[in-house]
């Protein structure tokens, strides 16, 4: 009688075993995101909602870095844990993985925010009602819109705030190549999303003043577009000169740059140049992409 009630459970979990390797990634890259949001922007919603009594530009740095960290955990033994369409478009532009993936890696990590986003709304969403006697506003002090996307600060030019998302997503992928660099001082095998959040982390305390350092377009545009149809409307799109394609193109370009600056500087003076940012593969995971991120 056991074995049989061990069989049955057995049959009905291969019933909802994925055969698809990409399948199984790209279901990675969503719940990866979706992770990265709801702790991520759920370290502002803390701050913000208690007006800074639960929370300040130390804890969103620390818990924004620890929510990617975590994301990485999760999904980063089945799709390297991008969770960012400028690092899914560096891995391909530098041949790290294969062209045909990426719709589906950058479609899950724009679902993957967007459904965080609307997780996190609906989790604080008593607390919205109540911060500004239920106005939804996107600019001033009782401004709530910055909890799920990234605003400019008011000096902030659109030239200056693009160069930024520009270095900031450079700096990020040229690192991140080097900690997942096989042949250069690397990381002990485990500790690698830890090295990655407090990447992050020092990034955000360096570079975050101007406009909260997005460096992700999954990360800025999906919560972004939820809000505008969550009631925050059209002003998240509008609000500072129409700032809201910086952290989308910026982040693209900031990825080419530094992936390059990563090849030519350092990748390709290694002695061996066949070794290192390979993909592993196995029986269960046929393409394991060891590159990993971000806020």
């Amino acid at each position: 009688m056991q074995p049989e009630k061990e069989q049955k459970r057995k049959s009905f979990k291969q019933k909802l075993v994925l055969k698809s390797s990409l399948s199984k990634e790209t279901l990675s890259e969503f719940l990866g995101t979706f992770i990265m949001i709801v702790l991520g922007c759920g370290s502002v919603a803390q701050a913000v909602l208690s007006r800074g009594h639960f929370g300040g530009i130390s804890t969103i740095s620390v818990g924004f870095a620890m929510a990617v960290a975590m994301a990485i955990y999760v999904s980063g033994g089945v799709s390297g844990g991008h969770i960012n369409p400028a690092v899914s478009f560096a891995m391909c532009l530098y041949g790290r993985m294969k062209w045909s993936k990426f719709p589906f890696y950058v479609g899950a990590q724009f679902l993957g925010a967007f459904v965080g986003a609307a997780t996190l709304f609906g989790i604080y969403y008593d607390g919205l009602m109540s911060f500004a006697g239920g106005q939804l506003l996107t600019v001033g002090e009782n401004a709530t819109a910055v909890i799920f996307a990234t605003y400019p600060a008011p000096y902030l030019s659109l030239a200056n705030a693009f160069a930024d998302q520009v270095l900031a997503t450079m700096l990020l992928i040229m690192i991140v190549f080097a900690i997942f660099d096989s042949r250069n001082l690397g990381v002990p095998k485990g500790l690698e999303p830890l090295v990655v959040g407090l990447l992050i982390m020092v990034i955000s305390s360096s570079l975050g003043l101007n406009s909260g350092c997005a460096m992700n377009p999954a990360r800025d545009l999906s919560p972004r577009l939820f809000t505008a149809l969550a009631g925050w409307g059209s002003d998240v799109f509008t609000a500072g000169n129409n700032f809201w394609w910086i952290p989308v193109v910026g982040p693209m370009v900031g990825a080419v740059i530094g992936g390059l600056i990563y090849v030519l500087v350092i990748e390709i003076h290694h002695p061996d140049p066949n070794r290192g940012f390979k993909a592993e593969p196995s029986e269960d995971r046929p393409e394991k992409y060891e590159l990993s991120v971000v806020m």
